[in-house]
């Protein structure tokens, strides 16, 4: 009787044993998916914050871009038909300096060429 009994706690404090191990293996378990998670959270994280960044230069350049392309034609977008204005009024701003010019050297450019 006393060894059935012996056995018997045995068997008893083995089975408890395993499950304070099978316990402790759950809970490491549990823990390593905690900390995956986490670094996942966190790179996740750190890559929206890059995306973030990167969104705000491109629309820092986008800016920039457009504020150039305002100092430049004062439209910024217009078209090829705003550009083209501008080209043709530089072009006859031009044109009028230089008949200025001529006039003022001698008398006028068309005036001297005729006959």
């Amino acid at each position: 009787m006393r060894e059935e009994t012996e056995k018997k706690e045995e068997i008893e404090k083995e089975e408890t044993e395993e499950k304070e191990e099978g316990k402790e293996e759950q809970r490491e378990e549990e823990e390593k998916e905690k900390e995956e998670e986490e670094r996942e959270e966190e790179e996740e994280g750190e890559r929206e914050e890059e995306e973030e960044e990167e969104e705000e230069r491109e629309e820092e350049e986008e800016e920039e871009e457009e504020e150039e392309r305002e100092e430049e034609g004062g439209g910024g977008g217009g078209g090829e038909e705003e550009e083209r204005e501008r080209e043709e009024g530089v072009g006859v701003e031009e044109e009028e300096e230089e008949e200025e010019e001529k006039e003022e050297e001698g008398g006028g450019g068309e005036e001297r060429g005729g006959g």
